[in-house]
């Protein structure tokens, strides 16, 4: 999540096509090139080199730095921009994807009983490493994690490197293993200029093991240019005090619109997660069994009591069927 100390409050937008960077999960910088016959019309690409599984210790995942201080960096490289009209609300015809369950089903070490599809995600960018929040969803390839896009992408900015993510996680275990990333999808919106409207990133995970994410953790069901005003329940690690981010917190409650931000689209539910959940996945309903319909993304304070997401619309659904039939 991030917050008013971190957070753009008018981060912009400028183009409308999904872009991706494709990744080994190593560490150097990913730089974008220009698209060749690899990349679709509208996307650009980034490639890096290298491993990242065995570079998070423990104590490195514990160090990482919530992901809600790169907000800060779009923020200032944003200020005083005024921001172009996005999508509207609900412009697409609603679609539906649904979940799986884990062919396997191992018990995770865990005595607050983690998620075993979320997880956190550990990234560098700049030199710095960062943590976030993260879950699998449904997608072709089985092997797909949403996200928050400054998660994916400082927004405008250079890609993440180092991406894993680490199902389940509880006090520095990693239960079903480390899953590094191959590819990291935003839309443009986000990767060019950082607007929140569109705070949304995918990654596609290298196999482990021999197998793909969604059959040893399963996949969340996805559901895009839903009604607004529904019911959710939210899952993060939140990082920044009273929080430690060792364990997974949820928060539940019905959406209502940003009153302060109103052109960012996005709505809140009642919350108190801090820096550390961003890219938390929301569930429609009361459970983590629900269709993932979008991730913890901001709020306003240090005390904050909303937390807010972005709305999937046409978007951001773009994004994602780039990632999962990647």
């Amino acid at each position: 999540m991030t917050i008013t100390r971190t957070l753009a409050t008018s981060l912009m937008s400028l183009s409308t096509a999904a872009v991706f960077a494709f990744s080994s999960a190593g560490g150097a910088t990913a730089a974008p090139s220009a698209p060749g016959n690899d990349a679709a019309p509208g996307i650009s690409s980034a490639r890096t080199t290298g491993e990242a599984a065995d570079y998070w210790t423990p104590e490195r995942m514990r160090a990482a730095v919530p992901g809600d201080a790169l907000a800060k960096k779009a923020l200032q490289r944003q200020k005083g921009n005024a921001a172009p009209l996005g999508e509207t609300p609900t412009n697409g015809t609603e679609t539906k994807i649904k979940g799986s369950d884990p062919t396997v089903q191992p018990m995770a070490n865990a005595s607050e009983s983690p998620v075993p599809h979320i997880g956190k995600v550990f990234f560098t960018l700049g030199g710095t490493d960062y943590v976030c929040s993260a879950n699998s969803v449904a997608a072709a390839n089985r092997s797909t994690v949403s996200t928050a896009g400054h998660c994916i992408n400082e927004g405008p900015g250079a890609f993440a490197t180092r991406f894993t993510f680490v199902p389940a996680y509880l006090n520095g275990s990693a239960p079903y293993g480390k899953w590094t990333a191959r590819a990291l999808y935003a839309p443009t919106q986000w990767s060019s200029s950082g607007n929140m409207q569109y705070d949304t990133g995918f990654a596609v995970m290298s196999p482990l093991n021999g197998r793909n994410l969604a059959d040893v953790v399963g996949a969340s069901g996805v559901r895009f240019n839903a009604a607004r005003g529904l019911a959710y329940k939210a899952f993060g690690y939140p990082a920044a005090p009273p929080f430690n981010g060792e364990s997974l917190k949820s928060c539940s409650g019905t959406a209502t619109n940003d009153p302060y931000n109103p052109q960012f689209n996005t709505q809140g539910i009642p919350c108190n997660m801090t820096g550390g959940s961003s890219g938390g996945p929301w569930f429609i309903g009361t459970s983590a069994g629900g269709y993932q319909n979008s991730v913890n993304s901001y709020g306003y304070g240090s005390n904050s009591t909303t937390m807010y997401g972005p709305y999937w619309g046409s978007v951001i659904q773009s994004a994602y069927n780039a990632a999962a039939a990647s």
